[in-house]
């Protein structure tokens, strides 16, 4: 693929170098530069496309309509529609930063996009068939609207639409919604009311009891007082004990009603816009979209033989789109999925993987950023250090939070003072995207620190300050490893941004220079070749990069906290060494030996807790951190441990290990007496014997006892 690299200067308005950019970037085929390169700059810019035959541009400019120019020069040179890829030099640079920060930056960024263009993921989609059928709650206007191009059933809610109008299409339902299940395309929705589908609609019990009661439809309130005026309904219609009713829709509108602060897909419950309305009819009869996810449920420990293990998943998912549906299986819902990496971050195994920004794609990204080429022969060798003095990653939401700094730059450039410190940035759908695997990288990398910069309060997928968590797990393990504390999480706000402002320029001047040199760690990301993980997974990445951290640092602890896909196991004297625990470790971390020992590899385990959980003597229990004690180059090159000395019972007839003789006296401890006798003529106790000799004894005649 043959890249080519466009500066531009917005008119001069945008202090950056243009020729310290260009010596900057690097490892494309051309770089060139213009003061308006989207205007005046188009005509050269295409002679530069064509004379060396460019596959992909990268051109810096934030402005939409800029970038449009761009993109219809790139169709009429005959490139893909998808072969333009943009840089922020302006609000995210040159308009809030020294000129020689932001010129800086702006290669950087160049050389970071460059690198993430190399490992962009094919695009892929996933679809369901759906139906036209709709349920709207309790809002008129919102099923009026719907109602030529859906089949809509407007649920009344308890409410009163007697003066609604143009509702003849809809098909209005009394009864009170009081459960919502399913996703898009079947939905069941629980309905109560106080009157069943005898009613004629008389009105008899509206003139009754007008102030319980609705006309449209007729419903009777649960507040309504029991009393002889019930029998004023002609057919028994109605039921102050109340009548249930389920109905099934492939979408749903329910304004003000709860669900999963990222929403589900094809339930709608904020106020009704016309975007809603968009929304609703672009998905009847099926939806086709991106397929956001990678899976490979073989390396999965959510849990095996009815137990459940890691179920982190689950947990993170804000839309629902990840459910079990037995205890010891994980299903993904990849229509219902919206893109924001929360269970691809905090999965251990590489489970599920988000395709676009891979793992991958991002450690590249981060690596270019702090390329010692950066330093050679370019324009940061013209001085001594370089123009940027802190090298901070900042994993930058691509919604609010990106949008909100644009708006800082913005601000600036009207003279406001918003100027914050050079942060590298690389972009991710949500923070919730990054893990503990990411900010380990990002120090291995030589980062001197990382910023998350997520939405705060306003996150459409996980709530308030969504990272702040991860932030201080990643301090303790930054502080335990002897590199101090070097993570924070920041919230722009879109009013004020001051306190970003503030509070992001004390974490950068309070920085350290990390001891670990820039530029030198490329990631594989992984442990062993022979691993079934798949590569970038989080807790073989984060070990790897753990491993290049610790080349430069002295620890301050033996047990690194703080890192959540690490576990230590201790086995108690309960332990008569039943298989169950290696039976049941997805990542082959436990195993019993010939001798009947059992045996810990904690390079391998992932903190599932299955062994824990599933362990019929309750003997195990696991600590969550890192040991540093127990990985294999620490313990001249032995990677297992063990955590429990056992005896093997040998059969007593053919000499062959069958069981541990904790396991054998455990067994007959519990079941001896239902069979005493079954075998009157044998030596020894039924429970010496393997089972190939215990079915001969019995069934066999007993030769050889």
């Amino acid at each position: 693929m043959n890249v080519g690299a466009f500066v531009c200067s917005c008119g001069g308005s945008c202090e950056v170098d243009l020729e310290g950019v260009r010596d900057g970037v690097r490892d494309v085929d051309v770089v060139a530069s213009s003061e308006l390169l989207c205007t005046e700059g188009r005509d050269a810019m295409a002679h530069v496309v064509e004379e060396y035959d460019l596959d992909q541009i990268i051109a810096t400019t934030p402005e939409p309509s800029c970038q449009r120019r761009v993109r219809e020069l790139a169709d009429e040179m005959g490139l893909h529609p998808e072969a333009t890829a943009f840089v922020d030099h302006r609000e995210g640079a040159s308009w809030v930063h020294a000129p020689d920060e932001a010129t800086d930056k702006v290669a950087r960024l160049v050389n970071a996009t460059h690198a993430g263009l190399r490992e962009e993921a094919v695009s892929r989609t996933v679809t369901r068939e759906a139906g036209d059928r709709v349920a709207v709650v309790g809002d008129a206007d919102a099923a009026a609207a719907l109602a030529d191009s859906a089949d809509v059933l407007h649920l009344a809610n308890g409410g009163e639409f007697s003066d609604a109008e143009g509702l003849d299409d809809a098909d209005l339902r009394r009864g009170r919604v009081v459960d919502v299940d399913g996703e898009y395309g079947g939905f069941e929705l629980t309905l109560e009311a106080n009157v069943t589908d005898d009613c004629i609609g008389c009105m008899e019990c509206v003139v009754e009891m007008p102030d319980h009661t609705t006309a449209r439809p007729v419903d009777v309130s649960p507040e309504a007082p029991a009393g002889d005026w019930i029998e004023c309904c002609p057919t028994d219609a109605i039921d102050l004990e109340g009548v249930t009713e389920t109905v099934e829709v492939d979408q749903v509108v329910f304004p003000g009603a709860s669900a999963p602060r990222g929403g589900v897909v094809g339930f709608y419950t904020g106020p009704v816009d016309a975007g809603t309305i968009a929304a609703v009819e672009s998905r009847l009869g099926g939806v086709e979209k991106s397929d956001f996810l990678d899976l490979e449920m073989d390396v999965c420990a959510a849990g095996d033989s009815s137990q459940m293990g890691c179920n982190v998943c689950v947990e993170a998912c804000p839309h629902g789109a990840v459910e079990r549906p037995a205890v010891d299986s994980v299903e993904f819902d990849k229509v219902a999925c919206q893109d924001c990496g929360a269970c691809t971050s905090s999965c251990p195994t590489g489970a599920t993987m988000l395709r676009e920004p891979s793992n991958r794609r991002i450690a590249r990204e981060v690596e270019a950023l702090f390329d010692p080429e950066l330093g050679e022969g370019g324009f940061l060798s013209r001085g001594e250090e370089p123009a940027i003095e802190r090298g901070v990653v900042a994993f930058v939401c691509s919604e609010y939070a990106a949008d909100r700094l644009r708006e800082y730059g913005r601000r600036a450039a009207r003279g406001e003072e918003v100027d914050y410190p050079p942060i590298l940035p690389v972009r991710v759908n949500c923070t919730d995207t990054v893990g503990e695997a990411h900010v380990m990288h990002a120090l291995a990398a030589g980062g001197d620190g990382v910023a998350i910069v997520g939405c705060g309060g306003d996150c459409l997928h996980s709530g308030p300050d969504p990272k702040a968590e991860l932030a201080e797990r990643m301090n303790r393990a930054t502080a335990d490893l002897g590199l101090g504390e070097r993570v924070g999480f920041f919230a722009p706000d879109r009013g004020e941004p001051g306190p970003f402002v503030e509070g992001l320029s004390r974490f950068y001047v309070e920085l350290d220079d990390s001891p670990v040199p820039a530029g030198e760690h490329e990631a594989t990301g992984g442990i062993a070749d022979d691993r079934p993980n798949p590569a970038f997974d989080s807790h073989g990445w984060t070990l790897e990069s753990v491993r290049t951290i610790l080349e430069h640092v002295t620890p301050e602890r033996e047990v690194i906290r703080g890192l959540k896909d690490f576990g230590v196991m201790d086995v108690s004297e309960a332990c008569t060494l039943t298989p169950t625990c290696s039976n049941l470790c997805p990542t082959d971390a436990v195993r019993r030996t010939e001798a009947g020992d059992l045996e810990f590899n904690h390079e391998l385990c992932v903190n599932c807790g299955l062994c824990e959980a599933g362990c019929p003597e309750t003997a195990i229990t696991m600590e969550t951190g890192l040991d540093l004690s127990l990985l294999p180059e620490n313990r001249d090159g032995e990677p297992w441990l063990t955590v429990h000395e056992g005896e093997m019972l040998e059969c007593v007839r053919c000499g062959k290990p069958f069981t541990s003789a904790g396991s054998a006296a455990k067994v007959e401890e519990e079941v001896g007496d239902l069979v005493s006798g079954i075998a009157p003529d044998v030596d020894h106790s039924i429970f010496e014997y393997c089972s190939d000799c215990r079915t001969g004894l019995l069934f066999g005649g007993g030769e050889g006892r």
